[in-house]
């Protein structure tokens, strides 16, 4: 097991990253836990997966599609980890456990409250052995209480979490989110904590320890929909495409289909009224300010469709972006990042070898993964490896801790 200056160069990729040096041990899965020690393997941590012998991460199984006997689900947040199999219920896994955690300098759970600690991995039995742990606890609705008892899903958070009331057209049903929304926010918000509390060890020593539970972190998202309830009392509904407090700020019809408008101010709206030719929009007391657009949102969308009615969506596009108007088409994800593709994001690298290379998107593969989003200047995000396969790394890992 490697610390400090001491990462074998096999293991660092080409370049390594602003955590170089630091051991993860992540014993989490599915999603929220995954996603975080991914990244933070992404910016050059070891990280060490701890799984289950008998079938592993939940997520493993999540499919059709699958990908090398991999699923695409796994795929998404297990690159740059050591797959470990170990049975927790023996005193042979339990042992590897504790002294895997006692090295690291972070780790990641989210057992059910409670179990960790009869694991003999809580974080007071950690600590006791390794004051310098950040020790990071993920739930669906907090370790202590009544929400203790609850099971933690995506699915579930979106809909007790209010995120379903306000997804969806105002005639139609709640609807989730297309992806799992909340375990990636939560994922966010526990790297953001993570890296707050290295931060802080720089300074005292000590490592502490993080609660983020599924449900807090959607109420802190739902950001503007949250304000105006705590606020002012009134509960947000659902809205289509619409935005409760801009206009126009939504899908809007053209001659051929929809396309996505943004206008978000005064000077945006003016220059949209001007390209479409209706110019007298701008002038007039029911739309004049973004105030009144909004309260008068019916009927400024029937006359902005009336006028882009003559045109295709695509000719509207290029000549709304030409005075600086964001808009843009509905793409699919295939569509999205061939978009991507286009603006020279390079948002597909292939990982072959330890090593990793832009490709485009539509070279579809099994050592494809989607681009980490952060650039750093000097210390760059790096590809060491794909998803392990179940316990690939077990006999490694072991003889390091044994030794």
């Amino acid at each position: 097991m490697t610390t400090g200056e001491d990462v074998p160069p096999e293991r660092r990729g080409p370049l390594t990253g602003p955590l170089t040096g630091l051991l993860v041990a992540d014993f989490s899965r599915v999603v929220a836990g995954p996603f975080a020690t991914m990244l933070l393997g992404d910016f050059g941590a070891e990280v060490v997966k701890v799984e289950r012998p008998d079938g592993g991460d939940d997520s493993r199984a999540y499919g059709p599609p699958f990908a090398d006997g991999i699923s695409s689900y796994f795929r998404s947040v297990n690159r740059n980890k050591r797959s470990v199999t170990w049975d927790l219920a023996t005193p042979r896994g339990r042992a590897l456990a504790l002294e895997l955690a006692r090295r690291a300098d972070v780790v990641v759970e989210n057992f059910r409250p409670g179990t960790a600690e009869r694991l003999g991995i809580g974080y007071e039995q950690v600590a006791q052995a390794n004051e310098r742990v950040v020790y990071c606890s993920v739930s669906g609705f907090g370790a202590r209480g009544p929400g203790a008892n609850l099971a933690g899903y995506d699915f579930l958070a979106q809909g007790v979490g209010g995120l379903m009331s306000v997804t969806g057209d105002a005639e139609g049903g709640p609807l989730k989110v297309g992806v799992a929304v909340v375990d990636v926010l939560t994922a966010q918000f526990a790297l953001a904590g993570i890296l707050a509390a290295l931060h802080e060890r720089e300074r005292s020593g000590k490592g502490q320890k993080i609660e983020v539970n599924l449900l807090s972190c959607l109420l802190s998202a739902l950001a503007n929909q949250a304000s105006t309830y705590v606020t002012t009392g009134r509960v947000p509904n659902r809205m289509g495409n619409r935005h409760p407090s801009i206009a126009p700020y939504e899908t809007l019809r053209a001659k051929d289909r929809p396309f996505v408008v943004a206008a978000a101010n005064d000077r945006q709206f003016g220059a949209l009224c001007r390209v479409v030719d209706a110019g007298w929009m701008a002038n007039d007391v029911r739309f004049a300010s973004n105030a009144a657009r909004v309260v008068n949102r019916v009927e400024l969308v029937e006359a902005l469709e009336t006028a882009l009615s003559a045109r295709p969506a695509d000719e509207w596009i290029e000549a709304l972006r030409a005075v600086g108007i964001p808009c843009g088409q509905v793409n699919d994800i295939g569509e999205a990042f061939a978009f991507a593709e286009e603006l020279g994001l390079a948002p597909v690298v292939r990982i072959e070898d330890a090593a990793a290379r832009p490709v485009p998107p539509y070279e579809a593969s099994a050592s494809n993964q989607v681009r980490n989003p952060i650039l750093f200047s000097r210390t760059p995000v790096s590809y060491r490896s794909g998803p392990p396969h179940l316990g690939e790394h077990a006999t490694a890992v072991e003889a390091e801790l044994e030794s």
